[in-house]
């Protein structure tokens, strides 16, 4: 789901510029927000926001740290310079979620540079399965095959078992372990900044957002984007009813002051009760959209997806999407799905071809 902008032309009110923009965009005395390139169509950038904080030593704290590609370590090199700083002086990384975008050059520059890596625990089984198959010593083809074989998709399950390269084994040091786990909802102190660390899962198990409260500010990872809606379903290992989480995240949001969104990806935007809002309306009117699909017939995801809904912004037939997109639609879909099951309203029987599901009596 997107807002009324576009990803692709929003402008950021801390640049003027597109939010992609190359620079440190001071968002607030102390906070400069950097945006990275990343390798691909869809996104183009992640935000990594820069805090100094007065009694930190003169050192800097990192939300994030984007995806570790030379490109994007020569950029934040430059743009922490043009601030007078450098990779020396970061004393740690607050990794919002496990995803690559966000976690590996935190992995690398804090294991190469000395400085704190910080994730939420619940990360830690997709980290020891990217170890293992790191080792050799699991070999499960892709680790989303199951989701995509149980949701229907099994042409776009083979289709993404056949891509799985050897050189996509993870790399160990893009990978290594944090320093330090977040558990529960927790008080991080940032120089003279509380900052409240809150557990979000739902994009991924250990997602976590931080809540700068006395600036009126939410570092946001990918939980409340404000153009467009995170994935869902899209974790190693699957998560039981990851939907569900990230409603109940996003309402646990809305229970916090309304604050400024600093999003991944993305325009700096002016309020999370706003954002939080559409998101909960947008994925009410989904389910709303599979309730109805089900009442016409029994169905599986894959023929939900193909026949019934749209994607993207522009409403896109299931047909018009690349291998890629049609993975991701089939795995949110089931997550909706799944969540009609969690409240009762559909029912789900499992069959080798995909499971059912149909409107409980």
């Amino acid at each position: 789901m997107s807002s009324g902008v576009s990803t692709g032309v929003a402008v950021s009110p801390d640049s003027g510029e597109h939010w992609a923009a190359e620079g440190a965009w001071e968002v607030t005395t102390g906070i400069y927000r950097i945006p990275l390139p990343l390798p691909m169509d869809g996104l183009k950038a992640i935000n990594v926001y820069v805090v100094q904080s007065p009694g930190d030593g003169d050192g800097l704290t990192l939300i994030d740290g984007g995806w570790a590609i030379p490109v994007a370590r020569e950029l934040l090199d430059k743009c922490l310079r043009s601030i007078g700083s450098g990779f020396g002086d970061i004393r740690r990384f607050l990794v919002t979620h496990v995803h690559r975008d966000h976690y590996t050059m935190a992995t690398v520059l804090g294991h190469e540079y000395g400085a704190d890596v910080t994730l939420g625990l619940p990360e830690k089984p997709g980290l020891d399965l990217l170890h293992a198959a790191g080792r050799g010593e699991f070999d499960g083809g892709n680790p989303f095959s199951g989701v995509l074989r149980s949701a229907g998709a099994v042409e776009v399950a083979e289709a993404w078992e056949l891509g799985r390269r050897v050189e996509d084994l993870p790399d160990p040091v893009d990978w290594a372990y944090p320093h330090t786990w977040l558990d529960g909802d927790v008080t991080v102190q940032v120089g003279a900044r509380s900052i409240d660390a809150v557990h979000t899962p739902g994009h991924t198990p250990g997602h976590y957002v931080f809540a700068d409260r006395a600036d009126g500010l939410l570092f946001a990872g990918d939980h409340v984007l404000p153009t467009i809606t995170p994935s869902i379903g899209f974790t190693v290992p699957p998560e039981p009813d990851p939907l569900g989480h990230f409603m109940a995240s996003l309402t646990k949001v809305r229970g916090l002051p309304d604050l400024r969104i600093l999003p991944a990806h993305g325009p700096v935007a002016p309020s999370t009760h706003a954002r939080v809002d559409e998101l909960l309306e947008h994925h009410e009117h989904r389910l709303d959209q599979c309730l109805a699909s089900l009442r016409s017939r029994g169905a599986t995801v894959a023929a939900l997806v193909a026949t019934d809904l749209g994607w993207t912004r522009h409403e896109r037939s299931y047909a018009e999407l690349d291998l890629f997109n049609k993975g991701m639609a089939a795995m949110e879909t089931k997550a909706h799905l799944d969540l009609l099951v969690a409240r009762g309203q559909a029912t789900c029987d499992v069959s080798e071809d995909g499971d059912v599901y149909a409107v409980a009596d």
